[in-house]
């Protein structure tokens, strides 16, 4: 085998090498953040922010439909009177 095909192969072999260390590298924080206590924490926080405008908006959708059938009530009474 000729020293450049051996060359070439080794370069390979490490550029692969490279890259899968270089990935796990990179990937290795996101998946310890997962577990740890900030995160934890900053994902309960969202999940009750995110209850709570549903609430709110839940609230504010029945506000609006109470609101109408009073109009309504009160327009049913105009006309009959």
């Amino acid at each position: 085998m000729p020293l450049c095909k051996k060359v070439i192969d080794m370069f390979r072999s490490l550029s692969i090498a490279t890259a899968v260390v270089m990935s796990s590298l990179i990937l290795s924080p996101l998946a310890l953040a997962e577990e740890s206590p900030a995160f934890v924490a900053q994902t309960q926080a969202r999940h009750e922010a995110v209850e709570q405008r549903q609430e709110l908006a839940a609230h504010q959708q029945e506000m609006k439909t109470r609101q109408a059938a009073l109009q309504q009530q009160k327009h049913d009474i105009q006309n009959h009177s």
